[in-house]
């Protein structure tokens, strides 16, 4: 049952599982609507041209200090990950512009010109292996190691400590919840930084063609990114990069075999792949909101009044199946054109890492459907199960198997 009287709680087993449902309610019912997110009372905006001027919109920002003074966490952090959470993400002008412009100076040509290359490399050489298998999970055998691989090439990792880094990857997102929350906060996260801490020290000594390498080099106006500074950027690119690939293929993979007349219209016109990847991110994206803003002054909308200094988030995937904005937003369409979906943010905090998202759902999807034409869920679909984690579309696995081997087995 969907009880708008009181504040919804975004991680609650009933929202996650049928949020789409939530965000029509939502959208036409209470448009600014007060939430629970993990320890924090919010207020969330669900229609997209709210959620799009809240992104833009002076009165809202970033840093929790600059609306209301004092400590820029709205709960204690231990001194040693703050760095961590300090990232660009979370600072306005003019130290987000700063911020930005190094790390953009940071993406030399030279380091990502093959980008692409590798990412179809080793798109292939998974597939290699997973094509004489009858059955296994794609998110984690498929969608993840090719973003797992991307950013260690990107940071200059070596294989060795890949394990590490998986590891690291896997603490900034799934402890963010609960009570597994205080683990997060005082053992998980303080380990993980001394890792990318060790990872940037050791990079300064042994520089490579490399962004990480990239970024330290970085200059502008003799201003470059301070240690903790780096630490943060790492741990961005990280979630940026990683967490949102994996669960964009992953999204991707579910949406196509449940719509087979798309998928069939992919494979027969494989030219429409870049639109099919946007209407991935449109209707099944798998960042549901972004980081809270926080208002500086009191802002009334739609007849609600946000007190000074309380947190406000959109939804984008309800701004993103708004039918002011998408006919028929319930449909999955990757013919759909404009599609102007909130996919990857708005305005000055648009994505940095969204080409790079783009490419790797791009040759994952083309080469995964070219390699194995006969794929299908390996688990009846009301079987497969969401992760209950606040702001994401992500599923815990992604169980697939061929009809052909499947039928070999039999």
């Amino acid at each position: 049952m969907i009880d708008l009287t009181k504040p919804v709680n975004l991680s609650s087993r009933a929202f996650v599982d049928n949020k789409y449902q939530w965000y029509e309610r939502i959208r036409e019912e209470r448009p600014v609507l007060p939430v629970k997110v993990s320890v924090m009372n919010a207020f969330a905006v669900s229609r997209f041209e709210d959620c799009a001027s809240i992104l833009k919109d002076p009165r809202i920002v970033r840093n929790r200090a600059t609306a209301i003074g004092g400590n820029r966490f709205p709960f204690p952090m231990p001194k040693s990950v703050k760095p961590l959470v300090e990232s660009m993400i979370v600072e306005d002008d003019p130290n987000h512009r700063r911020l930005r412009e190094l790390v953009r100076r940071g993406f030399r040509p030279q380091a990502i010109s093959e980008i692409e290359q590798r990412i179809d490399s080793y798109s292939n050489d998974l597939l290699d292996e997973l094509s004489k298998t009858r059955e296994f999970d794609l998110q984690s055998q498929y969608a993840l190691p090719i973003p797992m691989r991307m950013i260690a090439d990107m940071l200059g990792i070596s294989r060795a400590a890949m394990p590490t880094l998986q590891q690291s990857m896997s603490v900034l997102t799934k402890g963010f919840s609960g009570w597994r929350l205080l683990r997060t906060m005082f053992v998980d996260l303080p380990s993980a930084a001394g890792f990318v801490r060790d990872l940037v020290r050791e990079k300064r000594r042994n520089p490579g063609d490399d962004i990480l390498t990239g970024l330290i080099q970085a200059e502008d106006e003799g201003d470059r990114l301070s240690e903790d500074e780096l630490v943060a950027m790492v741990f961005l690119l990280i979630v940026a990069g990683f967490e949102t690939t994996v669960h964009l293929i992953t999204n991707g993979v579910q949406i196509l075999l449940q719509h087979r007349d798309q998928l069939e219209r992919l494979r027969a016109e494989p030219d429409l792949i870049d639109s099919a990847v946007e209407e991935i991110l449109r209707h099944r994206g798998p960042i549901q909101s972004t980081k809270p803003g926080w208002a500086s002054e009191d802002i009334t909308l739609h007849g609600v009044t946000i007190a000074k200094g309380k947190p406000i988030m959109p939804l984008f995937g309800a701004a993103n199946h708004d039918p002011r904005v998408f006919d028929n937003p319930g449909v999955f369409d990757i013919t759909r054109t404009p599609n102007r979906h909130l996919g990857f943010g708005h305005g000055v905090h648009f994505c940095l890492g969204a080409h790079l998202a783009r490419a790797e759902a791009r040759l994952a999807l083309r080469n995964l459907i070219k390699r194995l034409p006969d794929l299908t869920l390996a688990v009846p679909e009301d079987e497969l199960r969401l992760q209950a984690l606040p702001g994401w579309h992500r599923y815990e696995e992604l169980p697939v198997a061929t009809r052909q081997l499947r039928a070999k087995a039999a």
